[in-house]
C-alpha cells in the first residue's frame, strides 16, 4: 500500500464521487452520511439540508471527517479530518455553490435543471470543510 501525492489527490477528488461524512451525535456516537461535494483550493464544499442529523451535529460540534473511496475499480482512498463552517440558504456562498454541486453530479443539463427546480424549496445549507489532516491509501500494486 502506498500514499497518494498532492497532484493525485487533487485529480482524484475532482471526480463526482460520494464522500461519506462523519459527524458526532449528541451522545458522542459517530453518524455517517453519503454526500455530494466539490473540492477546490484545499477545501470541500458539501450540500446538505437543515433537517438532517449531520446539520444538527455540526451546529453543536464543527468537527467532521470524510472518506472518499474510489470503489472497486479504483483502489485509492482519501480520508479527511477537519472543521466545518455552515452557510445557510440565503448566504451568497451557499447560493453560488448550489448549482455547481448539482451540475457536478448530474451531467445532463436538463436533468440538473429539473433537480434544481424540484429542490429549490429545501432549506439548503453549504458546509465548507477545512481539512486539518488528510490520509491517503493506494492499494494498487
Amino acid at each position: 500500500m502506498s500514499k497518494i501525492n498532492q497532484g493525485e489527490i487533487d485529480s482524484f477528488l475532482q471526480e463526482p464521487r460520494h464522500a461519506i461524512v462523519g459527524t458526532l451525535g449528541r451522545d458522542g456516537a459517530p453518524q455517517l452520511s453519503p454526500v455530494w461535494y466539490i473540492y477546490e483550493e484545499g477545501r470541500f464544499y458539501i450540500g446538505i439540508t437543515s433537517d438532517t442529523a449531520k446539520y444538527r451535529n455540526l451546529r453543536r460540534d464543527p468537527r467532521i471527517s470524510l472518506c472518499i473511496d474510489g470503489g472497486r475499480a479504483d483502489v485509492r482512498t482519501v480520508m479527511v479530518a477537519g472543521t466545518a463552517e455552515l452557510y445557510e440558504k440565503s448566504h451568497p456562498l451557499q447560493v453560488a455553490m448550489r448549482w455547481r454541486l448539482i451540475s457536478h453530479y448530474i451531467a445532463d443539463t436538463e436533468e440538473a435543471l429539473r433537480y434544481a427546480k424540484s429542490s429549490q424549496e429545501w432549506d439548503a445549507v453549504l458546509v465548507v470543510v477545512t481539512p486539518q489532516k488528510i490520509i491517503t491509501q493506494n492499494f494498487s500494486a
